[in-house]
């Protein structure tokens, strides 16, 4: 056990459970569209320093609720905190300045610029974007090689640097969430939101990815993550937050998630106790491996 999950393990298993450190805290997120009730979260505390995984069936509101957080939509109500300060009337990119950063599902590289520039992009603090500043390259020359030097940095860490020069449109999928990862980090988050980081990479890229990720507590942020691979999610998480129709339904580590017999039916559907057709009684179901299967994952 790691020393961040420690931190969680007097904490109760059950939604909304109170956390010894939270560092984002959500109350009364509700978004509807239409009669459909996409979100509608009473209660969610996020620990400070660990790798926390969102998930859920499809449908269930795992990305609404990240692109309101993020401040890429609006919630019809609901408050929410990230370390004290509220984030409910902030837009995406004031958001983003508080340390909260995000990648999306479909990655976002300007493909008709470089690999470098892209992660040149990522950086905050850039003098040379005002336009009075910019025709001063005294003013800005120093911050630029700052940049420069962290892109380079981060680029050999992720085994991108032989494309620097590249554009990012020539990238394969896996090497695209790569350079998302990368380029979020250029800003220097306190916490990562990554929605579906594993989705489209191949094998050959997926370890490299995770232990990426599985380092980011390690530099002092914290993650939450949304995913549908099991294993993945089972691997990494140190908490799991569970959505189903837009409500959380459970919430704890990842073994009493897999033993939970709520996360089973939200998968599935229903209680899951298989009667044989020759009348041997029921059958007990592996709980684990039903949450795989769910999620079309059966390592």
């Amino acid at each position: 056990m790691s020393d961040r999950s420690r931190a969680l393990e007097s904490v109760s298993a059950e939604p909304g459970v109170v956390k010894p450190d939270p560092v984002l805290i959500v109350d009364s997120v509700s978004k509807s569209f239409g009669a459909l009730r996409a979100v509608d979260v009473d209660h969610m505390e996020i620990q400070r320093g660990t790798i926390t995984a969102l998930i859920g069936p499809n449908g269930a509101g795992k990305t609404t609720l990240f692109n309101l957080l993020t401040g890429f939509d609006r919630p019809d109500q609901g408050t929410w905190t990230f370390d004290g300060q509220s984030l409910k009337s902030l837009g995406a990119h004031r958001i983003a300045r508080t340390g909260m950063v995000r990648t999306f599902q479909l990655t976002k590289a300007l493909t008709r610029m470089t690999v470098m520039d892209n992660m040149r992009l990522g950086a905050g603090n850039q003098n040379g974007e005002s336009m009075t500043r910019a025709m001063i390259p005294s003013i800005w020359a120093a911050r630029e090689r700052e940049v420069t030097d962290q892109a380079t940095e981060l680029l050999h860490r992720f085994q991108l640097h032989h494309m620097r020069d590249e554009y990012a449109g020539t990238l394969s999928g896996g090497q695209r969430k790569l350079l998302e990862l990368a380029r979020l980090l250029m800003s220097k988050p306190r916490i990562a939101m990554l929605d579906e980081p594993m989705a489209g990479v191949n094998p050959a890229l997926t370890e490299s990815l995770l232990e990426h990720v599985k380092n980011l507590p390690n530099e002092g942020m914290t993650v939450m993550f949304v995913e549908h691979d099991m294993d993945v999610v089972m691997d990494i998480s140190d908490w799991i937050v569970v959505m189903g129709q837009g409500r959380i339904i459970a919430e704890g580590r990842p073994h009493d998630v897999a033993q939970n017999q709520e996360v089973i039916d939200a998968y599935l559907g229903a209680h899951h106790e298989d009667t044989s057709v020759y009348d041997q009684g029921p059958v007990e179901i592996d709980h684990d491996l039903a949450l795989r299967v769910a999620a079309g994952k059966t390592a």
